[in-house]
């Protein structure tokens, strides 16, 4: 297998155009459907295996399975493809299967086999990564065979000689009792709240001005009246309270916009072209509570510079949506702040999802449950279905 790369690349997805000698340019002209556009197909660690003929063959073969897996890749009869979170994961994964096995056979192939695919499970077997983590990396090997068999009537089955078995995929992770999603609720509200401008001495405001001044990333004299109140915003609070009532995806806090919250009525209206599952319309309960909330945020939000053109529901300051890591990193914050212990716990973002589906699956029904989390199989929330450990207690204690 050729080694030797095209001068001057550093592009990610250098089949776009790319050097190959000082005197002539070469440029792909086959078009990405929009959907592929911004998943990479020729990622940054597999230029250096492939000469310039080689990758714009690799990217060819990349964007038709990238393509079916945005399209139909998760049910080919109904022609239900998957997330672009989910085929961008997965395609990312099998790329390393590609680089291990040209590295394994000394050569380039696009024909991944099962003895390649088992070559790989058997090396992630000795590693320290997580068994949810390999357990994903089968997952895409196992999305890779189903292409070939689906597009090209492959009859290769394969059966992985080591299975990975994710925990989640038997049951949800962590969730929030009750006095928990209470203390979180409260804890929204003293998030990185600051006193009253009025409400403090000369001294003390100097301080909470030089806080304020590192926490926007501005210097001191900057720091206005207006910075203050913004401190105490309801921003954090009615994007917590909302998450533990209707359980909202990070994907779903990216894409929210003000046309969703319909107050009057206590409803989140979630349109199906913004669905994680792109399915459905969805509309979900929000209480009296969450919804007091949002309407704060909403007034004040109208009053902010940085949201006077877009219709995004909540914002970093950096004016970026919100990624999975800064929600995590937040629902982290929150949990010290109200004093949660997390040791040998799996508390994520997603914690607050799962408690509700444990509850309402608990106090209502499974369909009812179903319904709030935007399920589309009531199979998804089966698994919340179960007595939560305190109400277990309670009950023995009640039995003697």
């Amino acid at each position: 297998m050729t080694h030797k790369q095209g001068s001057r690349e550093t592009g990610r997805d250098v089949t776009r155009g790319f050097r190959v000698s000082s005197r002539r340019q070469y440029t792909v002209h086959r078009p990405m459907s929009e959907e592929t556009e911004n998943i990479v197909l020729v990622p940054e660690p597999s230029v250096k295996h492939l000469n310039p003929r080689q990758r714009v063959s690799y990217r060819d073969h990349r964007s038709k399975l990238v393509d079916w897996m945005l399209s139909e890749g998760k049910d080919p009869k109904r022609s239900i493809g998957y997330a672009r979170s989910t085929t961008r994961q997965r395609s990312y994964r099998l790329d390393t299967l590609y680089r291990k096995t040209w590295k394994a056979e000394n050569r380039y192939t696009e024909n991944i086999t099962p003895t390649h695919a088992d070559a790989w499970m058997e090396e992630l077997a000795e590693t320290d990564y997580s068994r949810s983590y390999k357990h994903c990396c089968q997952k895409a090997a196992q999305t890779l065979f189903k292409w070939k068999r689906h597009e090209f009537g492959s009859s290769v089955e394969w059966e992985p000689k080591i299975s990975f078995v994710s925990r989640s995929v038997h049951s949800p992770r962590d969730f929030l009792t009750r006095d928990e999603r209470e203390r979180i609720r409260e804890a929204a509200l003293e998030y990185r709240g600051i006193p009253d401008y009025d409400a403090v001495t000369p001294n003390e405001r100097e301080s909470w001005c030089q806080y304020l001044a590192q926490r926007l990333g501005k210097p001191k004299e900057d720091v206005t009246v207006d910075d203050w109140e913004a401190a105490n915003d309801w921003k954090i609070p009615s994007l917590l309270w909302t998450t533990l009532d209707v359980g909202l995806r990070p994907i779903e806090v990216r894409r929210a916009t003000t046309s969703w919250i319909d107050a009057a009525n206590s409803v989140l209206r979630i349109p199906k072209e913004d669905s994680a599952k792109n399915t459905d319309h969805w509309q979900c309960s929000l209480s009296d509570r969450t919804v007091m909330a949002v309407e704060q945020w909403l007034e004040e939000r109208s009053c902010r510079e940085k949201y006077e053109d877009t219709e995004q529901l909540w914002l970093t300051r950096f004016e970026n949506p919100y990624s999975t890591g800064s929600l995590n990193r937040i629902f982290r914050e929150i949990c010290a702040e109200a004093g949660i212990a997390v040791v040998n716990r799996d508390l994520t973002w997603y914690s607050m999802r799962h408690s509700i589906g444990t509850y309402m699956a608990n106090e209502l029904t499974v369909k009812a449950a179903a319904a709030q989390l935007r399920h589309r199989s009531i199979k998804s929330t089966i698994r919340y279905d179960r007595a939560p450990i305190e109400e277990r207690k309670a009950a023995l204690e009640q039995m003697g």
